[in-house]
C-alpha cells in the first residue's frame, strides 16, 4: 500500500495540473475541473491498492475525472438541450489559442485582468499548482476561509463573466502578460522556497512546471524583454537548488554553498538570456533586473569574487522601479559587502519590515558583524519566531547560538 500510495502522491504532482486543465477545457468550467479531478484521485486512492497502477496513470485520471464530470453535467441537465450539448462534450474540442498547451491556458484564464492580483494568484496556485487553500492561505497570512472564499468567488466571476478558456489573441497580450509573470514568478517561489521536510515532495515539481510555462510564454512573446528576464532569473535561481540545503536539513546561504554543485548548463543559458537582453540596449524591466543580479553572483567563483558595485548599480536600477521595503532590504544587503554593515544597519533600520522575518535575521547578521552580540541575540531570536520553515529556523538558530555570551 505504501508504495501505491507513493505512486498516487507522484501522479498528483505530475498530473494534477494538466487533469485539471482539460476539464477545463471541456467543459469551460472551474468548478467541474477541480472538483472531478480531486474526485478521480480519490477513486484511484480505492481502486489502484486492489486494482494494481494502470500503466498510464495520467491516462487513468483524465478518462476517470471526464466520465466523472459528463456524469455530473447530465444529472444537473434540466432540458434535453442541455443534455446533447453535456453529450457533445465528451469529444476533444480543437486546439484554441496561440499554443496547443491546456495548462498556459489555464494559467491565462485564472490571470485574467478582471480579477484582482491577489486573487489572480490564488486561483493559479490552487488549480495550476495544486496547493491546498490551507497552503496558499499560510503564504498570503490571511484566513483559511477567506481565502477559501475569495477563490470560491474567482471562480464564479470567472464563469459568470463567460471568460473564454484560451490564450489571448495578441492584441490581448499586454493586459494580461504582466499578470502572467508575477503569477509564474510565485509560483516558482512557491517550489524554491519549500526547503521544510516532505515538502520537497509536495512542490517540488512547481519550480519545472513554471520554467516549463514560461518557456511557452516566451516562445508567445519572443521579443518581450520581461519574459525572457523572468525565464533567466528563474534558471539562475534554479541552478542553485542543490546546494541550498544541507544534507541535514539546513539553509545554506549564498556565501557558504558548494558553487561545484550549481548546475552550470542552467547558468550558461540564464547567462545568455541576459546578455541578449543587455545587447538590446533597451532599458531592462523588474524581472530583467533581477536575473542580472543573479548573474552577477553565478559568475562569481567565490563569495569574495563578486562584484558588489555592481550587484549595488542594479539595485539602484530596480529601486527606482520598484522602491517597496524588501526591494530596499535586499540592496542594504549587498551595501553591508561595499560599504560595511554600519552603513547597511542603519538603511535597514529605516525600513518598516517588523514583521518580516528576512529583516531581523539581516539585522542580526548585521549586529554580529558589528560586535554588538545582545542586540544581535534578540534579532535573531525575533527572526526564529517569524521563520516560514525548518531549513531557515535551522541555521538561525546555529548562527544565534555561536554568539559570544553575554
Amino acid at each position: 500500500m505504501t508504495d501505491v500510495g507513493d505512486v498516487i502522491a507522484r501522479t498528483h504532482r505530475a498530473e494534477w495540473a494538466r487533469v485539471v486543465a482539460t476539464l477545463a477545457r471541456r467543459f469551460g468550467d472551474l468548478d467541474i475541473a477541480e472538483e472531478m479531478a480531486a474526485e478521480a484521485f480519490a477513486t484511484a486512492v480505492e481502486r489502484w491498492p486492489v486494482d494494481g497502477v494502470p500503466p498510464n496513470p495520467g491516462g487513468w485520471l483524465t478518462t476517470t475525472a471526464h466520465r466523472k464530470a459528463l456524469d455530473r453535467v447530465r444529472r444537473e441537465a434540466r432540458r434535453e438541450e442541455k443534455h446533447r450539448e453535456a453529450l457533445m462534450l465528451s469529444d476533444t474540442p480543437e486546439p484554441l489559442g496561440a499554443i496547443d498547451d491546456d495548462r498556459l491556458r489555464l494559467v491565462f484564464t485564472c490571470c485574467h485582468p478582471a480579477l484582482a492580483m491577489e486573487t489572480r494568484v490564488a486561483l493559479t496556485l490552487r488549480m495550476v499548482g495544486g496547493l491546498t487553500v490551507p497552503e496558499i492561505a499560510h503564504a498570503f497570512l490571511v484566513q483559511e476561509t477567506a481565502m477559501g472564499q475569495r477563490i470560491t468567488r474567482a471562480k464564479a466571476k470567472i464563469k459568470a463573466a463567460r471568460i473564454p478558456y484560451r490564450v489571448p489573441s495578441r492584441e490581448d497580450l499586454p493586459a494580461r502578460v504582466t499578470g502572467v509573470l508575477a503569477v509564474l514568478y510565485l509560483i516558482f517561489n512557491e517550489g524554491y522556497l519549500a526547503s521544510d521536510p516532505g515538502q520537497e515532495a509536495v512542490r517540488g515539481d512547481l519550480t519545472a512546471e513554471a520554467i516549463r510555462l514560461t518557456r511557452l510564454v516566451r516562445a508567445l512573446l519572443p521579443a518581450d524583454g520581461e519574459v525572457a528576464g523572468l525565464l533567466a532569473l528563474m534558471l539562475l535561481t534554479e541552478a542553485r537548488r542543490t546546494a541550498r540545503v544541507s544534507a541535514s536539513g539546513e539553509l545554506v546561504t549564498l556565501g557558504e554553498q558548494d558553487r561545484g554543485a550549481w548546475d552550470r548548463e542552467l547558468i550558461a543559458e540564464g547567462h545568455a538570456l541576459v546578455r541578449a537582453r543587455l545587447a538590446t540596449g533597451q532599458a531592462p524591466g523588474r524581472y530583467q533586473i533581477l536575473a542580472a543580479i543573479n548573474a552577477v553572483h553565478t559568475d562569481a567563483r567565490d563569495i569574495r569574487d563578486t562584484d558588489w558595485s555592481q550587484v549595488v548599480a542594479l539595485y539602484d536600477q530596480l529601486v527606482r522601479l520598484d522602491p517597496s521595503p524588501i526591494v530596499r532590504l535586499n540592496r542594504a544587503i549587498a551595501v553591508a559587502e561595499l560599504d560595511g554593515p554600519g552603513v547597511a544597519l542603519a538603511e535597514v533600520d529605516r525600513l518598516p519590515l517588523e514583521g518580516y522575518h528576512a529583516f531581523h535575521a539581516t539585522r542580526a547578521d548585521l549586529l554580529r558583524r558589528l560586535g554588538r552580540s545582545v542586540q544581535s541575540r534578540a534579532a535573531y531570536d525575533r527572526a526564529i519566531a517569524l521563520a516560514g520553515n525548518t531549513a531557515e529556523t535551522a541555521y538561525l538558530v546555529r548562527r544565534r547560538d555561536q554568539l559570544p555570551g553575554p
